[in-house]
């Protein structure tokens, strides 16, 4: 079969590899329709993620039809259709019985990120992300194995297209999570920083469950362009102001600040000269940048929550200042499988259109182009969906909400440059 496949920073290229099979009896054997670059693999992309190993199969976005089923599986069966959630979870532990599934602690051999190695269990394994998090090889691809298939796949309706239910797989719930940690609801008044994917779904989940006033701080103006259009953000671009977490306070009743923030830039934010310096030398394994500015801008006895990727140490977290301020922090993985049940039904009802933030659509085989044009923020690229060619050619991207929920707020911009794929 055909993967995307790692050969060092920044060289990765679709490779013809062994076709996956049946190891475990609750395995299943999926045939990939869609699957998606995300921000996080461009983490793995550029080097930045520990045992990353020549090879690895990247992709933990990914949905398809189950061909083939271990004699141990019973929640799905042959021929269906399924979002898989990134986080591999075995469904029994102590964790997953509390419904913390990013902790269960049965899948992953390795330690995750944590560096003060005491005597815990690992987080769950994931898709595609490094042997830190089990050296499960991930979906982009033509066709996967997924373990724990009686806890993972999730069936979704065949009335609904890919592009509407693939973010099922991670940055829905991601940011679905990261906007019930930060408890908003109707007016609250939240911030968040990073306009990709994630804070993008953040933002239109804030606006459908009531925020009263959201602003979105980036750097890149076609993404706050876009998020201000759609869900009526208050744009902060960071390269034009000293201080973004002064622009939101000032903008806030009483100069208080926002009862909640979101981070969903993570360790890659760019920081200071010193943080640079610390992190060439290894010093330091997160710029600090982000945080700060959320622990600033948030109000005293607000939260702070955090769905973008941190590892390491950081410097200059400003710890004194959340206890001043007596912040809460809620952060970590996501609980896919927690969130699947709620959040397929307000995609049936058009409250929530994640299909809208899609620009490119190309075949697998471009998927190291792909990989380029959404690291470097080529083409105005807010989120790239890949195709194997065994799939069929694939709906025009158009906002079929309008078709089966009635018009959508806006219409959904058009594919830049977009290529067919299949026969």
């Amino acid at each position: 079969m055909k993967a995307l496949t790692y050969h060092g920073p920044y060289k990765v290229s679709v490779d013809n590899v062994a076709d996956p099979g049946i190891v475990d009896q609750d395995d299943i054997i999926l045939r990939v329709t869609a699957t998606a670059i995300c921000g996080s693999d461009l983490h793995l992309y550029r080097g930045k993620i520990p045992k990353t190993e020549h090879g690895d199969i990247f992709g933990h976005e990914f949905m398809g039809e189950v061909v083939e089923a271990g004699r141990d599986v019973t929640a799905v069966q042959k021929g269906d259709r399924v979002v898989i959630p990134f986080v591999i979870a075995c469904g029994d532990c102590f964790f997953c019985r509390m419904q913390q599934f990013a902790a269960c602690e049965t899948t992953n051999t390795g330690r995750g990120a944590i560096i003060n190695k005491k005597q815990i269990p690992p987080p769950a394994a994931l898709f595609g992300f490094s042997h830190l998090y089990g050296g499960i090889p991930g979906g982009q691809a033509e066709y996967v194995r997924v373990p724990k298939a009686n806890t993972g796949p999730f069936k979704v309706p065949d009335l609904l297209s890919d592009d509407k239910v693939l973010f099922l797989s991670d940055i829905l719930p991601t940011a679905w999570q990261a906007v019930k940690n930060a408890q908003v609801g109707k007016g609250s008044r939240v911030a968040i920083f990073g306009a990709g994917p994630v804070g993008l779904l953040s933002a239109a989940c804030a606006r459908m469950l009531g925020a009263e006033q959201i602003f979105m701080i980036d750097h890149h103006p076609y993404r706050l362009a876009f998020a201000q259009e759609r869900y009526g953000v208050i744009p902060v671009n960071f390269d034009e102001t000293d201080d973004p977490a002064e622009a939101i306070i000032e903008q806030t009743p009483g100069n208080r600040g926002v009862d909640a923030v979101i981070d969903a830039v993570g360790f890659e934010a760019k920081g200071s000269t010193t943080e640079t310096i610390l992190t060439n030398l290894k010093l330091e394994g997160s710029s600090g940048k982000a945080l700060r500015q959320c622990i600033a801008a948030v109000r005293r006895g607000g939260i702070v929550s955090v769905p973008g990727v941190y590892a390491g140490f950081i410097h200059g977290f400003l710890f004194g200042d959340a206890f001043d301020k007596g912040l809460t922090f809620k952060m970590g993985q996501t609980h896919v499988q927690a969130y699947l049940p709620e959040l397929l039904p307000l995609i049936e009802q058009g409250l929530l259109k994640p299909e809208e933030i899609i620009t490119h659509k190309l075949s697998l085989d471009d998927a190291a182009k792909g990989y380029e044009i959404f690291e470097k923020k080529e083409e105005e690229c807010r989120k790239v969906i890949l195709v194997p060619e065994t799939v069929a050619t694939p709906e025009p991207l158009t906002t079929t909400a309008a078709i089966e929920n009635g018009p959508a707020l806006v219409d959904t911009p058009p594919l830049v440059n977009p290529k067919p794929v299949g026969p």
